[in-house]
């Protein structure tokens, strides 16, 4: 199949490029780099040893997106881009309706224009809000607590209206847990520009010395250490989800949804202490106040997605934080002046 992938250069996008190449899809990257940089495609085509289309724009960008569609008979797309920062969107919630709900929009036009009907789409267990039980499942209440998961839940209903309206149209959700790690090459990882908002590549760079320490943000949630507690998912085993969406694609009909996750939690701390084991290197914290929209527990319950799609996450804990540790040593070996910089 012909795939395109927007956002397809970010952390995600690009792990989930080099398993689509590798199963003999061919694909297009479309991505206005601001959370992401070029050089990661050089990265990319070195991991699958071939060349890649890349097509530079913004999702919002609709003629460029029809145009691409043609350009390249896409048969199906998987929908990254987006931002992305939950403490980001409680102070910016129109950058985030615009580029992810806006966004998504256009590129629905584009699709209908050029009668593309398959999409695999990017969403997050934050449509969730606070779990009312745990694991959570597919069929648990839907309440946002932040702009940016009102965001995904927007695009959620507005791809299941359109199925609704197009029975030719299918749709499948992916509801991310929390993605960490790096590819097994050492050469594709998540680097965010400036200071990150994810935990794993925060601790990288407090481990690599780029930053001096790492903030917890509280430490008397109800939880077995007072830290947050997520479900961490090895990137690639997340990767793979992809392909058995998109294969899943084929034989459906409608509007499907599925979590991808471990089901099994790990807090904050925890964390620090598997990193500290995979990098060797001291990680000071220091616990600062809870940021607005943050909860204390979420992690998933996968069964669905074992069940139905054939897919099961396998990589350990440890595993994830030392391929990302070898990726940011990574970094540091070919940008030794500034790691921080993409």
């Amino acid at each position: 199949m012909n795939i395109l992938l927007t956002g397809g250069a970010g952390y995600i996008g690009s792990h989930t490029a080099v398993v689509l190449v590798q199963a003999g899809h061919k694909i297009v990257i479309y991505d206005n780099f601001c959370n992401s940089s070029k050089p990661t495609i050089d990265n990319l085509e070195s991991v699958v040893k071939q060349k890649v289309s890349v097509v530079e724009g913004d999702i919002r960008n609709t003629s460029l997106l029809a145009q691409t569609l043609k350009q390249f008979s896409i048969d199906a797309v998987i929908h990254f881009a987006g931002l992305k920062a939950v403490g980001e969107s409680v102070q910016e919630p129109l950058n985030y309706y615009e580029n992810n709900v806006q966004g998504t929009l256009s590129l629905l036009r584009a699709m209908n224009e050029l009668c593309v009907k398959n999409i695999v789409f990017s969403s997050s267990a934050t449509v969730y809000g606070d779990p009312q039980y745990l694991p959570i499942d597919e069929a648990h209440p839907l309440a946002p607590t932040n702009p940016y998961g009102r965001t995904k839940l927007h695009i959620e209903q507005i791809l299941e209206d359109q199925t609704k309206a197009d029975i030719d149209f299918k749709v499948v959700n992916l509801r991310y847990f929390n993605p960490v790690g790096a590819h097994a090459s050492g050469l594709l990882g998540e680097n965010p520009k400036g200071t990150p908002n994810n935990l794993t590549p925060f601790i990288a760079r407090v481990a690599s010395g780029d930053l001096q320490e790492l903030n917890i943000f509280g430490n008397d949630y109800p939880t077995e250490d007072g830290t947050g507690v997520r479900d961490y998912i090895h990137v690639e085993d997340l990767a793979d989800g992809h392909v058995a969406a998109l294969n899943f694609l084929s034989h459906t009909v409608g509007f499907e949804t599925f979590n991808l996750g471990t089901g099994n939690g790990c807090s904050v701390l925890q964390m620090i202490v598997a990193y500290k084991k995979a990098s060797g290197k001291k990680i000071p914290y220091r616990i600062v106040s809870k940021r607005p929209g943050d909860i204390a527990s979420c992690y998933a319950a996968p069964t669905k997605a074992n069940q139905i799609l054939k897919w099961k996450a396998g990589r350990t804990l440890q595993e994830m934080c030392e391929s990302s540790w070898a990726f940011q040593q990574y970094l540091k070996n070919s940008h030794p002046v500034s790691a921080n910089t993409q």
